[in-house]
């Protein structure tokens, strides 16, 4: 897999390189944004002079970007951090960086679980990394976690990993209060980028090569919503997807995450109306009762969701639709599950991303303790559900049987003597070849999985 080092235009040189010829390891929990921050991360590590490592066991810096949107997270890292310690006992001049979410809501805890920890750093201080790395080498470890944006991620240098596809950040933080949701807390109010900062950044990269990008952004429907445009505050992702998606070199537009309570026609005709957007849309429900999405503080009701659901594949045609759905949210009862299942049915969606509910400290949802569902009753709902949603999704790819679609390379398949492409709505298929990831090829579709489809070039 190639890597990436793009350059911060104009940015000027504000520390010389003091760890030439030493090596870094990076590992990543947890969503795209943290996926986009880890190359941040590792592009300000190269400006440095560090290559990157293979082998964690052969790294001197090691990073870890830690999630926290689900318990299973927060177990998994003390899991890793333990086993890193067997690593640095063997290599004390390790430095061993943890930074993101996790590290953004439990700074204290993870230097009291876990002291051999050099750099413990939050979400807002990603700039600052080198800097806390030479105090921990000259003065010992530091903990730095601010509670305010320092740098757009924009501001920093990029070690993409692919050639052909990257992500641009649009917005950082989010403005909305889901009971469920930890994000707020741990990366702060909504800030929307400049349209024409995203603009440039998305020509350089159509300069360097990239044919696909993915806009990122916690609620991207209200982006711009903070900025004044025109003499207002509005939100203007629509007009952004426009302006993206007419920059020469790119042929591919998606986007995550829109809210489907701020999701509005202007932009499902922006995504018809734009031939490099995508026909991909992450629609989450998280539940189907009414009385659960109050609870959620969702904004909507499954009217509302259903409708803005009908105008999306009413205006796109061929769109594809995934989402998430959470069971076992603190009160849902028999009749609330049912409606889920209900909506599920009716929605036939493509995927699903299915939760069991996880309390998160920070929470409203963490503290309804007396309401929580006996595990029993979840594990046994959560089977149901996606047993009806795996049906679902295999139907669904069954549909496009015998059609001829247009996929991109990502690299080779897992499957020997296969490549993994991609649809423009978002789907794997599985190509025989040797085909260089970045590739464009049409391809019939044979065959048909819950999770996969199977083509062969035309």
């Amino acid at each position: 897999m190639t890597s990436v080092l793009l350059p911060v235009p104009g940015r000027r040189e504000e520390r010389p390189a003091t760890r030439r010829g030493k090596s870094y390891f990076i590992r990543t929990f947890g969503c795209q944004m943290n996926e986009h921050d880890s190359e941040r991360i590792a592009g300000l590590f190269e400006r440095d002079g560090m290559v990157r490592a293979e082998d964690i066991d052969r790294a001197d810096v090691v990073y870890i970007n830690t999630c926290t949107i689900r318990e299973n997270a927060d177990n998994r890292l003390y899991g890793n951090l333990g086993q890193i310690k067997a690593i640095k006992d063997l290599n004390p001049d390790m430095l061993l960086v943890v930074g993101g979410c996790a590290a953004q809501k439990d700074r204290e805890l993870v230097r009291e679980r876990a002291p051999w920890v050099d750099v413990v750093m939050g979400t807002h201080n990603l700039d600052r990394v080198l800097d806390l790395l030479d105090h921990a080498e000259q003065w010992g470890p530091i903990t730095e976690v601010v509670d305010e944006l320092q740098a757009m991620p924009s501001s920093l240098p990029t070690r993409r990993e692919l050639e052909h596809s990257a992500w641009v950040t649009i917005q950082v933080g989010c403005n909305n209060t889901c009971t469920f949701c930890i994000v707020p807390s741990v990366r702060g109010p909504e800030i929307s980028r400049r349209p024409g900062d995203i603009v440039r950044e998305v020509e350089r990269l159509a300069a360097d090569g990239v044919v696909e990008i993915t806009l990122l952004g916690q609620n991207v429907d209200t982006y711009g919503r903070d900025l004044a445009i025109g003499g207002r505050r509005r939100p203007i992702f629509a007009e952004l997807l426009r302006r993206v998606g007419e920059v020469n070199g790119i042929e591919r537009v998606r986007f995550t995450s829109p809210h489907p309570n701020d999701f509005r026609e202007d932009v499902a005709r922006a995504m018809a109306d734009t031939p490099a957007v995508c026909e991909q849309l992450h629609f989450p429900l998280q539940s189907g009762s009414d009385r659960i999405l109050a609870r959620m503080h969702r904004g909507y009701n499954r009217r509302k969701y259903m409708e803005r659901l009908a105008m999306a594949r009413e205006i796109i045609p061929g769109l594809a639709v995934s989402t998430d759905i959470i069971v076992g949210f603190p009160g849902e009862t028999d009749e609330d599950f049912e409606m889920t299942m209900e909506v599920v049915e009716e929605a036939r969606f493509d995927q699903a991303f299915m939760f069991i509910f996880s309390p998160r400290p920070g929470t409203a949802a963490a503290g309804m303790t007396d309401q929580f569902v006996p595990d029993e009753v979840i594990q046994e709902r959560f089977a149901r559900l996606a047993e009806t949603q795996n049906r679902i999704s295999l139907e669904r790819n069954q549909e496009m049987l015998g059609s001829v679609v247009d996929v991109l390379g990502e690299g080779p398949s897992k499957r020997p003597g296969m490549a993994t492409m991609r649809t423009r709505t978002g789907k794997v298929v599985h190509v025989p070849g040797d085909i260089p990831a970045g590739t464009f090829l049409d391809v019939r579709i044979e065959s048909a999985a819950q999770h996969h489809l199977v083509g062969s070039p035309i």
